[in-house]
């Protein structure tokens, strides 16, 4: 058995051995594990992001079934390196094989449970399968309960957005202009300030209709590239 072949077992073996304490517990705090937090009861082995994704050529023959069991995990590492593996799968497989990754990640969306694992895997992902196809579970995303779901659909429009394809993005950053979580606000500035990098016009029509009611770090996420003078305008209703 050659080591891209490694099964469930073997990989998460492997990745338990790279494990550190000290990083995990500097994770736990960082991702906000405490109680009634956003990461609340999530588990950290403790290993840094570049030496996971460093690990993801070895393991990438890993059969599907295999990957979803990996996403399983209670350890948060294994989960994101589950979703490399699938983003890998996607940018490499044929169209079976990517139809194949987009609906086990659907299926198991319950499991993409933090924003780094939202944001490393939704846009290649989600947003790369339907960009030439109906756009329609965004929508249903966007009004989920679950705050992860709504973060997939705003982060997923990426994709779109890197290929000059406004509209969903604009849309979808408009329902979301009420949203009460603050990891909700900093992935929708983040996406105007993407359109903005590529037709700032565009993101400045979006701001002047809506600015002045959009959450503050939404707001200075999104004129985070403005001039400075620009910005203090913003930030003070004078535009």
């Amino acid at each position: 058995m050659t080591a891209q072949e490694m099964t469930v077992q073997e990989i998460s073996r492997l990745l338990r051995a790279m494990a550190d304490p000290v990083i995990a517990e500097h994770s736990a705090r960082y991702f906000k594990t405490g109680p009634g937090e956003y990461g609340a009861g999530d588990r950290f082995l403790g290993i840094r992001v570049p030496d996971l994704r460093a690990q993801v050529k070895r393991c990438e023959a890993a059969v599907l079934e295999d990957i979803q069991l990996l996403l399983m995990s209670d350890f948060h590492e294994e989960r994101l390196f589950a979703l490399l593996l699938l983003v890998r799968r996607f940018a490499t497989g044929g169209e079976e094989q990517q139809a194949a990754v987009y609906h086990l990640y659907v299926d198991n969306l319950h499991r993409v449970n933090n924003w780094d694992l939202v944001d490393s895997s939704a846009s290649r992902i989600v947003g790369s399968y339907l960009e030439p196809r109906d756009r329609k579970l965004l929508y249903r995303l966007v009004k989920s309960a679950n705050i992860w779901e709504r973060r997939v659909a705003i982060i997923a429009t990426f994709r779109f957005i890197g290929n000059d394809q406004f509209d969903d993005a604009l849309k979808l950053a408009r329902l979301l202009l009420n949203d009460k979580e603050d990891l909700i606000h900093k992935a929708v500035g983040w996406m105007l300030r993407e359109i903005g990098k590529r037709d700032v016009a565009v993101e400045k029509a979006f701001l002047q209709a809506h600015y002045k009611n959009m959450p503050r770090t939404m707001l200075r996420y999104a004129i985070e590239k403005f001039p400075e003078p620009l910005r203090k305008k913003y930030l003070a209703g004078e535009i």
